[in-house]
């Protein structure tokens, strides 16, 4: 019993003393780190370091370096202050379509500038900047632009950053502008400098032309350095204004001044209303460079051998000055940065502290076969024990005997061998991987340079059972996380896959489609005997899984309608507006997919592999048979006409919620012409939820559209574009 107690007692104390280390060791790490800020003065605002000569408090930063902490967010945000000068805000201009000249101006009020970061050793922050946009919001009547001014003052000790900043402009035609100007006593302005980027996708002839994902040369993406003499103080992001005739994809073009290679231009950017102000609502960062000045917005390091003056700022030792300079090499202050081998804020006193160069292998060498040893302003590196020379120059060498060499060589030969060995197996899957690669059509698709090629192992975390979530004809369907974005991973069955050529030519033109109601290909994986797909993923499953799927989600009538308006126009697309024609072939409800806010989009281009290379006949039927056009099942030939014979039976299914072919046999399309050829409203076959006395015309004219696209006489069929319009035009008379 005692003995057991002592024995408790003993585990006690020596958790208790390794607690005590523990606690120890952290207090010390705290104390080793050298402040950042004044005595007293708070060294953060939220997740945000503030060192000085920046601060929060009166007597806690230099004139024009207050930092405003917004504690209404949480965490806190850091701020320049208003009362420095430096200020931001966004001028709203309103445009009438046919004058193109401004009716309207609003001017917001002022905000100051969030920041993201400071560093003393640059003598630079990262700020947030708003991202300035051009939209139209109704339908070409009206454009508002707005556009980002930012001031900083022309005694402020801020800069912009000519070296670390860019400008950008996104969208379908667009040519934005920095502007820095004056402001004179009576409030004219006068431009100092202008700079601007263009981006124009209007008349291109070839999709192959158009804007590419990370691509940023004037199609969809425009970029343009600043030049050394921008005088950049006082400056605004604007807009040359142009006419958008791709107001319906693309209503918005935007502008932003942004930290060099942060942003990476992604097509769907083009797409959408105020993509980019949403996705990035505190901004985009970009690089203010400060320095220390006088009231008169002069000042500079002392001349050699002269005292420094007043209120000079670098009071730390082992620092030293550095003058900088502004537009046209005009002089601009100066910072002051630590003596190499020291760190730290070299604007406080003791502020720049030795560094342990043995942390920082890459800047300060010593071999592997050397001891790297820390001292105050430098660093040794002696070699090992047993071996001779310098460990900096990397001429260490050892002073073993010829029996121990030999011993040693032994034990290397047999590990030499088992790595040879192991490289084998290595270098023999590698070449599996490779051959599958040719086999799969991978040089083709290199030469095109227009998709992702993923490699089997980014793929292989997604490919487990877990993230299931169908299989159809194809194949299996796996969800995952790639890069960042959630997409659909099809796994083809064996025996479905396509012959090399024909896959890279299916991969190639489905590529090229971009469209927002198209299922975006995102890349493939041919490091496998059977090639696999990496789609967008779209969270709310199959337009079959919402009409006939055991849990029904409520549909309203207009939702119907701009689902098939939205389908219709991804399938007039496909049809008449891309390089090469696209037929789908399989048009059913299961092949249309829907984004979180009920967006469609057309998936599973089957029959356009088989006729990409100008092939329209086809000896096998190709689809779900309660969807295809029965002239295509005598003749065997594909056309367009088919694809509206299909969506036909789509309509139907919208619009009565009713599969096309019943459990009991009967048909869904017979069932409608036959009430039409009678002349009857078909009043009984409308789904009940939407059934509505009201909305009877609307339903009817839908059943007209439909029945046109079941006409068994192809040429009395409309086309896709014609279905669009048309489907459009309802959807919008039943929203007013």
């Amino acid at each position: 019993m005692i003995t057991t107690l002592m024995v408790r007692l003993h585990a006690v104390l020596l958790l208790l003393l390794f607690a005590a280390a523990e606690q120890a060791e952290k207090q010390q790490q705290q104390q080793q780190q050298p402040p950042i800020t004044l005595p007293g003065c708070p060294d953060r605002c939220g997740d945000t370091p503030i060192p000085f000569p920046f601060g929060t408090k009166p007597g806690c930063f230099r004139d024009g370096f207050e930092i405003t902490c917004n504690d209404t967010f949480h965490p806190h945000r850091a701020f320049l202050a208003l009362a420095g000068g430096a200020s931001q805000h966004i001028a709203e201009i309103h445009y009438e379509v046919g004058w193109n000249y401004p009716v309207k101006r609003v001017d917001h009020e002022n905000t100051g500038i969030e920041l993201m970061e400071i560093s003393v050793a640059n003598g630079s922050v990262r700020a947030y900047g708003l991202v300035s946009s051009l939209c139209n919001v109704a339908n070409l009547s009206d454009y508002v632009a707005k556009c980002q001014d930012i001031a900083l003052g022309e005694r402020s000790p801020f800069l912009l950053s000519v070296a670390r900043n860019i400008l950008v402009g996104v969208g379908w035609r667009v040519e934005p502008r920095i502007m820095s100007y004056l402001w004179s006593a009576h409030h004219n302005t006068t431009y100092e400098f202008s700079l601007a980027c263009l981006s124009n996708l209007v008349g291109m002839p070839s999709l192959l032309q158009l804007a590419t994902n990370g691509s940023c040369t004037s199609r969809g993406c425009c970029q343009a350095a600043l030049p050394e003499a921008a005088p950049l103080t006082d400056f605004g992001i604007w807009f040359n204004f142009y006419n958008n005739t791709m107001w319906l994809t693309n209503p918005c073009s935007y502008a932003m001044l942004v930290e060099t290679g942060w942003y990476n231009f992604s097509t769907p950017d083009m797409y959408g209303f105020e993509v980019l102000p949403r996705r990035y609502p505190r901004g985009v960062p970009f690089i203010l460079d400060f320095s220390i000045r006088d009231k008169d917005g002069g000042g500079a390091c002392p001349a050699e051998g002269q005292p420094p003056p007043p209120g000079y700022a670098c009071v730390s030792g082992n620092s030293y000055c550095a003058n900088t300079t502004g537009a046209a090499g005009a002089s601009h202050g100066y910072v002051c940065r630590c003596l190499d081998h020291y760190d730290g804020n070299p604007y406080i006193a003791n502020g720049c502290q030795d560094i342990d160069e043995c942390n920082f292998r890459d800047k300060y060498p010593c071999s592997t076969d050397g001891i790297c040893k820390n001292k105050l302003g430098g660093y040794d590196c002696p070699c090992k024990p047993g071996m001779k020379g310098d460990g900096i120059k990397g001429t260490c060498t050892d002073k073993f005997p010829l029996v121990a060499k030999v011993i040693v060589g032994g034990i290397s030969g047999i590990f030499v061998m088992a790595a040879l060995l192991f490289l084998i197996l290595i270098h023999k899957e590698k070449q599996k991987t490779i051959e599958f690669y040719k086999k799969n059509g991978g040089l083709t698709l290199e030469k095109a340079k227009i998709i992702k090629l993923f490699k089997k192992e980014d793929l292989d975390p997604i490919l487990k059972s877990r993230n299931f979530i169908g299989k159809g004809g194809f194949g299996e369907v796996y969800k995952g996380l790639l890069c960042n974005e959630e997409v659909a991973v099809k796994k083809p069955i064996s025996g479905s896959i396509l012959e090399n050529e024909q896959f890279a030519n299916e991969v190639i033109i489905q590529s090229q489609v971009i469209h927002k109601n198209i299922v975006r290909l995102i890349g493939c994986c041919l490091e496998v005997d059977i090639p696999m797909l990496v789609y967008e993923f779209l969270c709310n499953g199959s337009l079959e899984q919402i009409l006939h799927g055991n849990n029904k989600v409520p549909l309203t009538l207009c939702r119907r309608l701009s689902i098939a308006a939205e389908s219709a126009d991804g399938l007039a697309y496909i049809h008449s507006k891309t390089n090469t024609k696209i037929l789908h072939g399989d048009i059913k409800p299961a092949n249309i997919l829907l984004d979180g806010n009920f967006v469609p989009k057309i998936s599973d281009f089957g029959i356009s592999r088989l006729i990409a290379r100008d092939k329209q006949h086809t000896g096998s039927v190709i689809g779900d048979m309660s969807y295809v056009d029965p002239v295509y099942l005598q003749t065997g030939l594909l056309t367009e006409k088919s694809d509206v014979y299909s969506f036909g039976v789509v309509i139907l299914e919208l619009i009565s919620r009713k599969k096309s072919k019943h459990s009991d046999g009967s048909s869904l399309v017979n069932n409608f012409l036959e009430a039409h050829k009678n002349g009857k409203k078909g009043t009984e076959l409308f789904d009940k939820e939407i059934a509505a006395a009201g909305d009877m015309e609307i339903l009817d004219s839908l059943v007209v559209i439909a029945v046109e696209c079941l006409n068994l006489d192809v040429d009395k069929r409309p086309s896709m574009i014609e279905v669009a319009e048309r489907l459009i035009i309802l959807s919008r008379s039943r929203k007013l």
